[in-house]
């Protein structure tokens, strides 16, 4: 995060108020994109308008696969610091492997690879268990839409590391806390929901929304698995007109807008939430 540069009295107030010089280049790349797209309407506009819906899909991807890695992430740090010898162990088996495996080699695995291993496992159980056949025939010919697989793709590969996150978290905690509040009478879970959780999301604010920032960026990778994102819009393009320097720098410049966007909101919420040191 930039370190304020300079700062501006507030009149009304009489307080210095810190300037975070991000917002220049956030406000460049805007500019930027602005004046290609109104000097030189042929192509940037096309290309534009183009990929607006491929934006949409892109925004919408990254903010429904968030809130689902967030879900993941908080079981699987509560795993990751569970005393209990059997969920600790699946907890770490889970981001272990999962953290092993490239997401693109993920993303292609179920949407791809999967749908064949359940219908193998579909016909499996028809065959050897007559009384489950009307499972084992759900499952064979299963097909996943592009983007619930996409979504399923990240929540799976990010809610690894979100997990870690977690878990890094909740043990920055003194144990003592915890001690208390079992001592006032609450049980693991109040005390974890109502004592320990609310600190240590405030502690984990940044890496998470370095997350995003990177879940941002990463949602590129779904174009491979026939999502009409941003990315594969652009390629769209480049294929019917041939303009490959326009259309990759039109995309790039979009990218990159919501990325240093994303990245100064972080940096904001992260400064208003700051635990006191």
């Amino acid at each position: 995060m930039p370190k304020p540069i300079e700062t501006r009295r507030n009149g009304s107030m009489g307080r210095l108020i810190p300037f975070d010089s991000g917002w220049l280049l956030v406000l460049a790349a805007a500019a930027l994109l602005l004046l290609l797209v109104v000097g030189r309407p042929d192509p940037f506009r096309r290309i534009v308008v183009f990929v607006f819906d491929g934006l949409l899909v892109t925004i919408r991807l990254t903010l429904i696969a968030f809130v689902l890695i967030l879900m993941a992430g908080l079981v699987g740090g509560l795993g990751r610091t569970a005393r209990n010898p059997a969920i600790y162990g699946l907890a770490t088996l889970y981001v272990e492997v999962i953290r092993g495996i490239p997401l693109l080699v993920q993303l292609i695995f179920i949407y791809y690879a999967a749908p064949q291993l359940l219908s193998g496992i579909g016909e499996s159980i028809a065959r050897t268990l007559p009384a489950l056949s009307w499972l084992g025939n759900s499952l064979i010919g299963i097909q996943l839409d592009p983007f619930v697989a996409a979504v399923f793709g990240f929540t799976i590969c990010y809610g690894a590391y979100m997990s870690e996150i977690f878990r890094a978290g909740i043990q920055t905690i003194p144990k003592g806390q915890m001690e208390a509040a079992r001592s006032l009478g609450m049980s693991y879970g109040a005390s974890m929901r109502y004592v320990i959780l609310p600190q240590a999301v405030r502690a984990i604010l940044p890496p998470v929304g370095n997350e995003f920032v990177a879940l941002l960026k990463d949602s590129s990778l779904v174009s491979a698995v026939a999502v009409a994102d941003l990315t594969r819009r652009g390629r769209e393009f480049m294929s019917s007109t041939l303009l490959s320097l326009e259309t990759w720098v039109m995309v790039a410049l979009i990218y990159l807008v919501m990325t240093l966007f994303a990245s100064r909101v972080v940096a904001y919420i992260e400064r208003k939430t700051a635990l006191p040191k």
